[in-house]
């Protein structure tokens, strides 16, 4: 196949263009650079069957020849990111989305929408199924990420119905691992450099707030599975092994072997309280659950840093 992957040059869509190289797929990787680095895809520069397109999304879109697949990956993902760049965080979900399903529309290509667990919100059902439909403060802050997804989605729906696109849409709940910035923002990267550099790790609240942390690698299968069968509702693809914020720092702290204090700071406008998936949609139709066990998947998380830091 001829893939094209917004954000390929970001972290996630980096990853997803490595598994569609070693399947031997032609990758287009699209990426304005903002939040995405090209060390991420270097090690394909040189490869006939990839081809990277310095290009915002936000702006018509256009590839030449052939494509079987559309990923959209491309938008701001992290808070310190989209509460930076809020104007471009809405665009790339609204004109840039728009902008990919035409694209996959024009070449009769398979789209893939990649949403988020943030469409929940301050979810008031737990865990978060499917068919909730969130509780979004779309005025607050973190709006701008929040409501650009699910604007997406319902666009993408609208692409699938009036237009018969073939779309699916994965809803990702919090991922992590190597090629996630040093200075992205979130709980993992931070906490982790934090403890290597021998600085407080920074927990919001009293910590016991919870995430539900999955290994990129799991995400990755569970997008491939997604591709491959005919299903065209959203999906969510995430461990439902739950954790306190402050049970992690204390992992984070075990792993490395700092001696770092925590640090408590005041939490953050609209900071959802809990956030773990249902993932019964996933394990039905996919035959997919995570596999890489959170301190297997933090090892390598942690070995990835200590080399960049050095």
């Amino acid at each position: 196949m001829r893939v094209v992957i917004t954000g390929g040059a970001g972290f996630l869509g980096s990853h997803m263009t490595d598994r569609l190289i070693s399947e031997g797929h032609q990758v287009v990787a699209i990426d304005n650079l903002v939040t995405g680095d090209l060390t991420n895809i270097a090690r394909h520069r040189s490869n006939p069957d990839f081809e990277f397109i310095h290009h915002d999304v936000s702006n018509h879109l256009f590839v030449t020849g052939h494509l079987e697949w559309v990923l959209h990956f491309a938008s701001p993902a992290s808070p310190i990111d989209y509460l930076h760049l809020p104007i471009q965080t809405l665009k790339a979900g609204a004109m840039g989305t728009h902008n990919a399903l035409g694209l996959a529309k024009a070449k009769g290509a398979k789209f893939l929408l990649t949403s988020t667990s943030e469409i929940y919100g301050d979810p008031l059902v737990h865990p978060q199924h499917e068919e909730y439909w969130g509780n979004v403060n779309p005025i607050g802050p973190r709006g701008v990420y929040d409501e650009a997804k699910r604007y997406a989605e319902a666009l993408a729906m609208a692409y699938h119905r009036e237009h018969k696109l073939d779309v699916r849409t994965v809803r990702i709940f919090n991922t992590y691992g190597p090629r996630n910035r040093v200075d992205d923002g979130r709980v993992v990267p931070t906490l982790i450099n934090q403890a290597l550099r021998g600085e407080p790790l920074t927990v919001f609240g009293n910590g016991t707030q919870t995430r539900s942390f999955q290994y990129v690698d799991d995400l990755i299968e569970g997008i491939r599975r997604l591709m491959n069968i005919e299903y065209n509702r959203p999906v969510n693809i995430g461990n439902p092994n739950e954790i306190s914020i402050m049970d992690f720092a204390r992992l984070i702290l075990k792993l490395t072997g700092s001696r770092s204090p925590i640090e408590f700071r005041p939490l953050p406008q609209d900071d959802p309280k809990t956030r773990c998936p249902d993932i019964s949609r996933a394990k039905e139709i996919l035959d997919w659950e995570p596999v890489v066990f959170v301190e297997e998947g933090l090892r390598k998380t942690i070995e990835w840093y200590r080399n960049i830091l050095v």
